[in-house]
């Protein structure tokens, strides 16, 4: 009886070390994570609800700002300029995104497969132009496009040629494709690569000890295990592809006429918001802009998801 009376105090003891252990560590991780959610509340979280504030809100010239509920939203819904740059960049998307990303797990597979001479070179040009500013980046473009002074266009004038309107109301969405490839092709190039470095090299060297060609290694071995790596581009682009904002600001200088205020969702709602001076409305706007990212991102990744068990069963 004296041997129990003893040890139930020590095992008690003994238990309540580890708990207190656990509870310190749990107490320094949320120290660590602490300053993150300070930012993330006060640079996120905070602006989208005073701007969910702003969206139920309208200013009239009589009576000042009334509360109108979702009147906004509902507008923005019927608003011929917003659905019009809404569109244009969902025909963006088709086109230039599967471009893009080709090419960039293209030049990945090149330069991982170790037959592409130079490949720490390679890397480095391909990575380049994203490290040029996007506002530098569409001037370049600019004034390579330009109809009287851009080299494009005299070169095809010295060959005898018509020089394409690249300006124009039927190439600027291509000229604008054409800047956006350009500039993260190789950012996406990157983030394939490194998740082709992390595929164990056993699986190259049996592939190839059965005969193996590089292309049957790429489509068999290669894309497949770095299909997280290639879903997390798609989205990347998504969201970037309705955010376009640089080239079409820029654009507009040279070719007012094709580029409208609405050119692009996020052309339209800085528009409103700081030419027409109306932030209620490209409050609302903005909530709009975000939900149609959030549903395509939302839908990439369910697909890539169904896909993904489809080949697993």
């Amino acid at each position: 009886m004296a041997d129990t009376t003893v040890d139930a105090p020590v095992s008690q003891t003994a238990r309540a070390k580890p708990a207190r252990g656990k509870a310190r560590h749990s107490a320094v991780g949320y120290l660590f994570v602490l300053p993150f959610m300070i930012l993330f509340v006060a640079m996120v979280l905070v602006p989208l609800g005073y701007s969910a504030y702003l969206s139920l809100f309208e200013e009239k010239l009589i009576g000042g700002e009334a509360f109108v509920g979702l009147k906004n939203f509902t507008e923005a819904l019927t608003d011929q300029a917003f659905l019009g740059g809404v569109g244009r960049m969902a025909l963006f998307l088709v086109i230039q995104v599967p471009i893009m990303l080709g090419l960039a797990l293209f030049l990945a597979l090149a330069i991982d497969s170790g037959r592409a001479r130079a490949s720490r070179s390679a890397r480095l040009l391909a990575f380049m132009p994203y490290a040029v500013p996007g506002v530098v980046a569409t001037l370049m473009w600019g004034y390579l496009y330009g109809p009287d002074f851009g080299p494009i266009a005299q070169a095809f004038e010295a060959l005898g040629l018509t020089p394409p309107d690249m300006l124009g109301e039927s190439g600027i969405l291509g000229s604008m494709m054409n800047i956006v490839t350009w500039e993260y092709v190789g950012y996406n190039m990157i983030i394939m690569y490194a998740a082709l470095r992390s595929i164990p090299t056993e699986l190259y060297e049996a592939a190839s000890i059965d005969g193996a060609s590089q292309i049957r290694i790429a489509l068999s071995i290669k894309i497949p295990a770095i299909r997280p790596a290639i879903i997390l581009t798609v989205i990347f682009s998504v969201i970037g592809t309705f955010q376009l904002f640089n080239e079409p600001a820029l654009l507009d200088a040279i070719a007012p006429v094709v580029i409208t205020n609405g050119f692009t969702p996020n052309f339209y709602a800085y528009n409103v918001a700081f030419v027409n001076q109306d932030v209620n409305y490209a409050a609302a706007i903005a909530f709009l802009l975000g939900l149609v990212i959030a549903v395509i991102s939302y839908v990439v990744q369910l697909s890539s998801q169904r896909a993904e068990r489809k080949v697993r069963r």
